[in-house]
């Protein structure tokens, strides 16, 4: 039997039989004439998505652009292996991964499946006083990247770094480090007040937001009475 012919309850079987410890991993690849790494595929899609990642998909899966830009973020950071990546944000495959990374490097417009474009804006050079300002902005909007490159007119990865550089280790961080010859850049107490009445504003803006939301919710649950 080849193994596209394989179904769910197929793969399954042959999965528990490997699980028990009835028959080894390579000898079950063998047995039922499939590729090792279409087996370790579909372990892992098991873990994932339980008997349904083991159905033949008859229609394509719909990723949105800002969760294919956060993923090829992750992968060229270094932080996490392709499969920690595939995982994290269930991606059906490395393959599918690597054609994001490609569209990426090739400065392709990462679209989202749905037809909706998802434009990057063109990276701009900031101060280091923005980048906080910029950090503060996003992390008081629960790390909307998106919301706050077209808040602040830079690029969703610029956004997505500074957040990640700033969690590493603090305003330092995102200090800019590029050309030796540059004068290193300062904050005045002026600066630093500055930043700190942006942040308490922020603050202010996410707590009247959610006030805002508590109170729709209330309306709603006295209505449903």
């Amino acid at each position: 039997m080849s193994r596209g012919k394989y179904n769910a309850f197929e793969k399954l079987a042959i999965l528990e039989e490997v699980s028990n410890g009835e028959i080894g991993f390579l000898a079950a690849a063998k047995k039922y004439e499939i590729n090792k790494t279409t087996l370790m595929k579909w372990q892992r899609r098991y873990k994932m998505y339980g008997y349904e990642g083991l159905e033949r998909r008859t229609h394509l899966q719909r990723y949105s652009a800002e969760l294919k830009l956060r993923a090829v973020m992750d992968y060229l950071e270094g932080g996490l292996s392709q499969y920690q990546i595939i995982d994290k944000y269930k991606i059906a495959s490395t393959r599918q991964l690597f054609n994001w990374i490609n569209k990426y490097n090739g400065h392709s417009s990462l679209k989202a499946y749905k037809g909706e474009a998802k434009a990057m804006t063109k990276s701009r050079s900031t101060t280091w006083q923005e980048r906080i300002e910029i950090v503060q902005y996003c992390l008081a909007h629960e790390h909307n990247y998106q919301k706050t490159a077209e808040h602040f007119q830079v690029s969703y990865q610029q956004v997505y770094q500074w957040v990640k550089k700033f969690g590493d280790g603090g305003q330092d961080a995102l200090k800019d480090s590029r050309g030796r010859k540059k004068t290193p850049e300062e904050l005045t107490e002026a600066d630093q007040q500055k930043l700190k009445m942006k942040k308490m504003e922020y603050e202010i803006e996410r707590l009247r937001a959610e006030n805002a939301f508590l109170k729709k919710l209330e309306e709603l649950e006295r209505r449903r009475r």
